[in-house]
């Protein structure tokens, strides 16, 4: 069966005349001679369609429009009208009719109508469905996932967000690291209160103080009004600091003090200015072999380091890109008219290694959609290096030895390999290895990988 239509027409063989026609066209209809037995019928039963006239005796088909939206926005309505009233069925579709037909009625366009309306409610069902799927897979608010992984993300996240301690978030880029940060803040008393995100990264150094702290006039050149510093604006709030590790160790204890003692100074200040903010703060550097570096405090580690999320990257919860992917679909729907994503394309998709992650997973869903000449996203709507990407586990340039590899000695030697190729220029090396500049630069360290030194000529002797 294509869908159930109620056909409501006080003429007994225009009645008859639609129930044969969209019987046998594969539909189940019913049928009622008036407004007032189509709302009693409504009442029983679901309807994909209602298809009704617009002149009737007793309420009109414009007050039964009316009367069926009010009760259920989502209903579809589709209106016969005469010629004399088609300024009346107009005016109906503005309230929310689907669409009209001229009588006498034309069975191929009626038959096309009728089948835009079903696709039309499909739609909407599938939409349903989908937000349904989707609001079961969020642990805490705006974030998705069902991988064991990201349930124990959300279990942290629901366990520490009502207390005040800070959060160390660990995690790649685009992993959705400010995202963890907002659902911390959203649920804590302080969720009325102001939350701050600030890129450490993106901030240069001789303004960082300036920034977090605020400054009094003249402090500096161009300095010609005080300014509030963030830990000032968000007293009682929350104050992300992403990428901490790239705060400089001037700006460290600067910070730590600020943690410590629950006080800022603004720059050219002499006054102590109570603060209260909790600080939650992220990086993608391995921060303990920052500190053996001699390039992060240990002192303030410990402090930022009291609850630790490990945020995964996308490669390591497979299962739930097809969650996010449909999400993003849902997200972008509203641009075209796109309804999802093809299985060759889905594979694609999963099969991936996600350098990039979740923020990558959006563009590239964004793009699909945009770009796609077709109802569902296709393998050839997607970015090139998803279509070279092989199936994990197949093509592979290298057999399997008995006593199996290790998987870091593999990445740590196809990362040199990628660097000597390159002329040990990341920015050269990263597009080799479909990775962002940030994340090469993290293996980098995390591997202890350097450029070699080299050797002069030997002396002789």
């Amino acid at each position: 069966m294509k869908g159930r239509i109620l056909v409501v027409d006080d003429e007994k063989g225009q009645r008859e005349i639609l129930h044969t026609i969209l019987t046998r066209d594969g539909y189940h209809v019913a049928e009622v001679p008036g407004a007032t037995e189509a709302l009693d019928r409504l009442e029983k039963e679901e309807f994909d369609i209602v298809l009704t006239d617009l002149k009737m005796r007793g309420l009109s088909g414009m007050e039964l429009l009316e009367t069926i939206l009010d009760a259920n926005p989502n209903q579809c309505i589709v209106l016969m009208t005469a010629h004399g009233t088609i300024d009346s069925a107009v005016e109906a579709m503005k309230k929310g009719a689907f669409d009209y037909l001229e009588k006498p009625l034309e069975k191929d366009n009626l038959l096309l109508v009728l089948r835009r309306a079903c696709e039309r409610v499909n739609l909407i069902r599938e939409n349903s469905m989908l937000q349904k799927r989707l609001e079961e897979t969020r642990g805490v608010p705006n974030i998705i996932g069902t991988h064991p992984k990201m349930k124990e993300v959300f279990r942290i996240i629901n366990k520490i967000a009502p207390t005040g301690s800070t959060v160390l978030i660990y995690g790649e880029s685009g992993t959705g690291k400010e995202l963890v940060a907002r659902a911390i803040h959203e649920g804590s008393t302080r969720e009325n209160s102001a939350f701050f995100a600030v890129n450490c990264a993106a901030i240069p150094d001789s303004l960082m103080e300036s920034e977090l702290f605020g400054h009094e006039k003249g402090s500096f050149t161009g300095a010609d009004k005080r300014e509030l510093g963030i830990f000032e604006a968000a007293d009682g709030g929350t104050v992300f600091l992403d990428e901490i590790g790239e705060l400089n160790t001037a700006m460290q204890a600067k910070l730590l003090r600020a943690i410590q003692e629950k006080e800022i100074r603004r720059v050219g200040g002499k006054v102590n200015i109570p603060v209260d903010v909790r600080i939650v703060s992220a990086t993608n550097k391995d921060l303990e072999q920052e500190i053996r570096k001699g390039s992060f405090r240990e002192d303030l580690f410990y402090r930022l380091d009291v609850i630790r999320i490990n945020l995964p990257p996308l490669r390591e919860r497979g299962s739930d890109i097809a969650v996010l992917a449909e999400f993003f679909v849902a997200k972008y729907g509203d641009q075209t008219a796109v309804k999802g994503i093809s299985k060759p394309a889905l594979k694609l998709l999963m099969n991936y290694s996600w350098p990039g992650n979740v923020r990558q997973l959006e563009s590239v869903i964004e793009r699909g959609m945009l770009m796609t000449e077709n109802d569902y996203i296709q393998p050839e709507d997607l970015p090139a290096e998803l279509q070279r990407e092989t199936t994990p586990g197949t093509n592979l340039p290298f057999s399997f030895p008995p006593e199996g590899i290790s998987f870091e000695e593999l990445e740590r030697d196809v990362i040199i390999k990628a660097m000597e190729r390159a002329d040990w220029v990341i920015g050269k090396a990263a597009p080799l290895l479909g990775m962002t500049y940030k994340t090469l630069q993290y293996r980098l360290e995390k591997f202890g990988i350097e450029k070699p030194e080299k050797k002069g000529p030997a002396a002789s002797g």
